[in-house]
């Protein structure tokens, strides 16, 4: 019998809380049948948006949580000070082991400390990254770190790089995943100095495929796997990435409706084009996972709406599944026995 894998899903967390996150938790719970999900927040705004859907009430259970971290918050004040907020309270769930996986669509920031300060870090890891899947023309790239170090330097990346290679082999299911590291130009000589003293880190590491740098207009084509980066340059090509695809869809839309032809060659392009644009939503994909921590805690994109929180909540059955925590211990104990 499949194991039960119990999701604390932070329900105020997030522009569209706490409608879209109720609803995209009973969505999940059709779509997945071994996962039992905590509803973590406000118990009568909670109840309020439960009873709209017909559900089992024997797989969610509401944890109440009296306050919500708002996202201009400073980040270590509200998890020290907010005991009782939505954040805080789901991320006790995991430490304590009553959950598998924390989920919020709220700050990120506050997410981020969270992590670290309950959940706490897998012993030898330095920084944990955050680490979103995005479509490329050959599916899915992993782009780490997206948010969580600034000021990285390169033995977090080269970290990056081992966590990001296992996350992609054994969740996305690629083999062998390359890896590659953001630069400005193919030569190994180009860079900044974090990238140029990364580049023989990397190359020398025989745990990852490392092939090489990788220019920003090479990264939607697919040509890594896993896309290593310090978290402004991630940031940075995650929002540019999402942004572009946004307004391309948009002028598409407004082209296609423009004149009575136009219209006529939408509705017979309609199939094929519905497929390529559901390839390249963002939402398809959940959220971002804060790896290298004691327990999973997915951060999802502030505006999320209920399909990606239902995609982001399933995405955890997988991770629990293939026992990613425990694969990232090995390989950093194995690390840390070879550097003994």
């Amino acid at each position: 019998m499949a194991e039960i894998t119990k999701v604390a899903l932070d329900a105020m967390g997030g522009d569209n809380a706490p409608a879209e996150v109720v609803k995209g938790a009973v969505d999940a719970l059709t779509r997945e049948p071994h996962l039992f999900i905590f509803l973590v927040g406000q118990e009568e705004a909670v109840k309020n948006e439960l009873n709209k859907y017909p559900y089992d009430r024997n797989r969610i259970e509401i944890v109440p949580a009296s306050e919500v971290i708002e996202m201009a918050e400073p980040p270590v004040n509200a998890i020290r000070k907010k005991k009782d907020s939505s954040i805080v309270v789901g991320m006790k769930l995991v430490k304590e082991g009553k959950a598998d996986a924390f989920v919020s669509a709220g700050s990120t920031g506050a997410v981020l400390v969270g992590g670290q300060v309950i959940v706490g870090r897998i012993k030898g890891v330095e920084r944990p990254p955050l680490a979103p899947l995005f479509p490329t023309e050959n599916g899915v790239s992993l782009l780490i770190d997206c948010g969580a170090n600034v000021d990285a330097r390169p033995s977090h990346l080269v970290q990056f790089a081992k966590m990001g290679s296992i996350y992609m082999e054994h969740v996305v299911g690629v083999k062998n995943p390359r890896v590659g590291i953001v630069n400005i130009g193919a030569e190994e000589e180009k860079g900044n100095a974090l990238v140029k003293e990364t580049f023989p880190l990397l190359k020398a590491e025989k745990s990852i495929h490392f092939i090489g740098s990788v220019e920003a207009r090479d990264i939607p084509r697919g040509t890594a796997d896993v896309i290593v980066c310090e978290a402004f340059a991630g940031n940075i090509i995650l929002k540019l990435f999402e942004g572009v695809g946004n307004t391309l869809i948009r002028e598409l839309k407004t082209g296609m409706m423009s004149n009575l032809r136009s219209k006529i060659g939408a509705l017979l392009v309609k199939p094929a084009l519905k497929n390529t644009l559901k390839k390249f939503d963002t939402a398809e994909y959940g959220g971002a996972p804060l790896l290298g921590l004691n327990g999973l805690v997915v951060k999802t994109h502030g505006s999320s709406k209920s399909k990606e929180i239902s995609n982001t909540i399933v995405q955890c059955v997988t991770f629990k599944k293939q026992k990613i925590n425990e694969k990232i211990k090995e390989s950093i104990q194995a690390e840390n026995t070879a550097d003994e």
